[in-house]
């Protein structure tokens, strides 16, 4: 997914970008929603005592339904969201190593600093676009009884009817400091594995792509997730759950009365679904993107 010798977003045409990002977006929240949707209720809810007993109470009393809420309206705006975040990594990495499109592709990789800058910028891109559809697929993850929401469009409707347009980025700040920091880690990792996996002037193949994305999943949300745990309890301290007041609230209240570790809640789950949801997007974003220009 990078402008470098494994993957050349900066020489796919526009339309071929949103394409091959939209398809192998929507292939990674169908490989990891239902690992994501228990890990949402961990970390928001206090009635369960682990990942399996997440799991027995899901399929017990919503089916594997209950495993798949929330997941159509990423799935749908999954293109969006990556043409935009891969967008604008190539365009940074672009301005600041001073070089055109094609130069890494001969050879000559980006600095590692450059590399994590532009990652943190594409970060940023993202949250602007994606704190609402992020906020609408938390909510609905967490409706583990009664349904409050009747589907991406009710929720919408009825966040925009009790919060107003502010609403629909409630929790954007620790989404913000979740993904700024997290997508420079998350291309960092992408970039060195994959060089240290590839043959110089070569082309990477697919074990060196699959475990360049893997392993930057891994290292990303190893990281990522404590602020995801704030982000997703601020998310819905507006559909009935505990009300916080922002970030460092939230942080101090869950502390104090759940205890450090309750930042931790949902890692192994994030590690484990990291792994391959990202190994698929990037293999096959660079798949995709090689098929539609012909290369």
């Amino acid at each position: 997914m990078l402008c470098s010798q494994g993957v050349n977003l900066c020489k796919v045409m526009p339309s071929s970008e949103y394409i091959a990002g939209s398809v192998s977006g929507a292939l990674g929240v169908v490989v990891g929603h239902p690992m994501d949707t228990v890990k949402v209720r961990l970390q928001v809810h206090t009635q369960y005592n682990g990942i399996f007993d997440c799991v027995a109470k899901t399929f017990a009393n919503e089916g594997l339904h209950g495993f798949l809420k929330g997941m159509a309206f990423p799935a749908l705006t999954s293109g969006l969201s990556n043409s935009a975040i891969f967008g604008s990594y190539c365009s940074a990495l672009d301005y600041l190593t001073r070089s055109r499109p094609g130069d890494r592709v001969k050879g000559k990789d980006a600095p590692a600093a450059h590399v994590f800058a532009s990652g943190c910028f594409s970060g940023l891109v993202g949250v602007v676009i994606m704190a609402p559809v992020d906020l609408v697929k938390v909510r609905l993850q967490g409706q583990a009884s009664g349904e409050r929401y009747r589907g991406p469009l009710h929720c919408v409707s009825t966040i925009l009817r009790e919060e107003g347009p502010r609403g629909l980025y409630r929790g954007a700040l620790a989404l913000a400091l979740r993904d700024v920091p997290c997508y420079g880690l998350y291309f960092l990792p992408y970039e060195l594995v994959r060089r240290a996996l590839t043959e110089p002037g070569t082309q990477s193949g697919t074990l060196a792509v699959l475990m360049a994305g893997g392993s930057a999943g891994v290292v990303t949300w190893a990281c990522a997730t404590p602020m995801d745990v704030v982000k997703a309890r601020l998310q819905l301290s507006g559909a009935g759950g505990r009300h916080y007041r922002g970030v460092a609230h939230c942080i101090l209240v869950s502390a104090r009365e759940e205890g450090p570790r309750v930042f931790f809640r949902g890692l192994l789950l994030n590690s484990a679904r990291a792994f391959p949801v990202n190994a698929i997007t990037f293999l096959s974003y660079e798949s995709l993107a090689r098929t539609l220009r012909g290369g």
